[in-house]
């Protein structure tokens, strides 16, 4: 009987051991193998938020099968502590390891939704998006400009609720006053500005900032991104520049960026502007004219008047010899590359072709004919400015 009865335990006893080892290798495929997600989401972490939150979450979100199973797996792999606070996109078929890894290896957000404040020429604005997780872009919820306008509710509310990624980005061409005004607007960020940076002295760029962070040091940031900048493509610049400094070059620099939004031609652009210097020319550039008026502190908005173009100043360059004493605005990268390493050319002279490029010619001839196709072309867009340089 007792034989009988210790046999009997021995085969429940292996029973349960096998239906124990399936029930693990059951759970550990349900762990490791792939999610029930159809399509990627968005997942928020909230400050402070415990595993079982979290895990409750997810499983209501359809982004694990089972809670419990993702709480042990956590637990077991020593990451259940280890949860991180943002909002981060789980792709389709993540496993719940996966998803695991994801809520706790940290750094940025990868899901959610991003405030990027874009300092242009002309204005700047702020511009709340979000990810839409499915289809892997941004949609944009509100845009204004904080100089002018209130913020929209959408935008307070999403400052209100949190968990937003910031950045300032700076557009190629834009002046130090406009940069400086701008931040004034910014109300993400904190301090004062004590003085308007030297101009071409700020990076445009984007960068990434902390909400409350400190005004003064973005534009610090910036202003060693350009001096870095400059100084290594200063390093490895042509032979024969008609300038002898890196601030000469920033100058330089700053008349190709606002003489063309191309990129493709800022190399061909700064040859033009070589080839005067070198020749004796005057640069004959409007951009620098423009400058003189406005000093940066915002667009003229409407063309340049004859007696301007005689008047004396240190920016005009129908007047003045070389280059005027300062940049005109914060140049790009592309546009420091163009001025320290132009193409090789003959030209002389450039002008609206009436596709947003320019047409070059190396003779005074070529050149007014290339004036008089533009004109054309202008008297029918109405385009106030043909741009590029004048013969002389």
């Amino acid at each position: 009987m007792w034989r009988s009865i210790a046999s009997n335990a021995l085969t429940l006893f292996i029973v349960l051991l096998i239906a124990a080892a399936g029930l693990l290798a059951w759970g550990r495929n349900q762990y490791s193998g792939p999610g029930p997600l159809a399509q990627a989401i968005c997942v928020k972490v909230d400050k402070g938020a415990s595993l079982s939150e979290v895990s409750r979450n997810l499983e209501a979100q359809g982004a694990v099968s089972d809670a419990r199973i993702f709480r042990i797996g956590a637990d077991y792999s020593g990451k259940a502590k280890g949860l991180k606070f943002g909002s981060y996109l789980v792709p389709e078929g993540a496993s719940m390891a996966q998803v695991l890894d994801i809520l706790t290896q940290g750094g940025a957000s990868t899901c959610g939704r991003e405030v990027n404040y874009r300092i242009g020429v002309a204005k700047a604005e702020i511009i709340l998006r979000e990810l839409d997780a499915a289809s892997g872009s941004y949609v944009e919820v509100a845009k204004f400009d904080p100089a002018v306008e209130p913020a929209p509710q959408a935008y307070a509310a999403a400052v209100q609720e949190g968990d937003l990624r910031w950045q300032v980005t700076l557009a190629e061409g834009v002046t130090s006053w406009m940069v400086t005004e701008s931040l004034k607007h910014a109300d993400f960020l904190d301090g004062s500005i004590a003085s308007v940076p030297p101009e071409g002295s700020l990076a445009p760029d984007g960068y990434e900032v902390e909400q409350g962070g400190a005004r003064e040091e973005v534009l610090a940031r910036m202003q060693a991104a350009q001096t870095q900048i400059i100084a290594d493509l200063w390093a490895a610049r042509a032979e024969g520049l008609p300038y002898d400094t890196p601030e000469e070059a920033m100058v330089m620099a700053s008349i190709v960026e606002k003489e063309t939004g191309i990129a493709e031609e800022r190399k061909l652009v700064a040859s033009v502007f070589v080839n005067r210097l070198k020749q004796g020319m005057k640069l004959q550039t409007d951009p620098t004219v423009i400058y003189g008026i406005t000093k940066g502190e915002g667009v003229l908005g409407r063309g340049l008047r004859a007696s301007e173009l005689r008047r004396a100043t240190p920016y005009n360059t129908y007047v003045i010899d070389g280059l005027p004493p300062t940049p005109i605005a914060n140049p790009g990268r592309l546009s420091i590359e163009a001025a320290l390493n132009p193409e090789s050319s003959d030209f002389l002279f450039f002008v609206a072709d009436g596709t947003g490029g320019h047409v070059f010619a190396k003779t005074l001839a070529e050149h007014n004919e290339n004036v008089a196709k533009w004109r054309a072309i202008e008297a029918q867009q109405g385009t106030p400015d043909a741009g590029g340089v004048q013969g002389n």
